[in-house]
């Protein structure tokens, strides 16, 4: 498994990570972009390339966001309705089998499932920074998009309006 740090800038404009490999060298930025109607956060490669978009969609029943990678959906996330036990998010995937995100979500806690397989697990035990947690993927998975998934639950989870009207 590949093993990432996300830790959310304490001084920024906007809702800013950077994400860091086991070495922690930067690998990935995360630009939550301001001024927006809706949330917006674009995750860039060192070299600056988009590896995804996570955008919230408003006037949806649900809570969701969608991932976008080259302006094509390619993973729209939703809080569940009714989780009686754990939180839960389902994550729809684009010419793919649907993915699930169940544990203790505001506390950095989950794994995010295909089916049976694990193919991610977010955790805050790895580390004793506040506002840092780790995400693991899976061998052969896209990690930009297992983390592209962590990103837009912690906004969903995290969000200050959730359940205003």
């Amino acid at each position: 498994m590949a093993r990432y740090k996300l830790r959310q800038r304490l001084i920024s404009i906007g809702e800013d990570f950077t994400i860091e490999d086991e070495q922690g060298n930067t690998v990935y930025t995360v630009d939550g972009k301001v001024m927006r109607i809706r949330e917006t956060f674009v995750i860039e490669d060192r070299a600056g390339n988009e590896v995804a978009t996570i955008r919230e969609k408003k006037l949806a029943i649900r809570d969701s966001m969608t991932i976008m990678r080259g302006g094509d959906t390619i993973a729209t996330i939703r809080k569940a309705l009714i989780s009686p036990f754990r939180d839960k998010f389902g994550i729809e995937v684009a010419g793919g089998e649907d993915m699930v995100a169940q544990g203790e979500i505001l506390e950095h806690e989950y794994e995010i499932r295909r089916g049976d397989a694990v193919v991610g697990r977010v955790s805050k035990h790895w580390f004793t920074l506040r506002d840092t947690y780790g995400v693991e993927t899976a061998p052969g998975e896209d990690d930009g998009l297992i983390l592209a998934i962590a990103v837009a639950i912690d906004e969903m989870a995290h969000d200050p309006d959730e359940g205003k009207s």
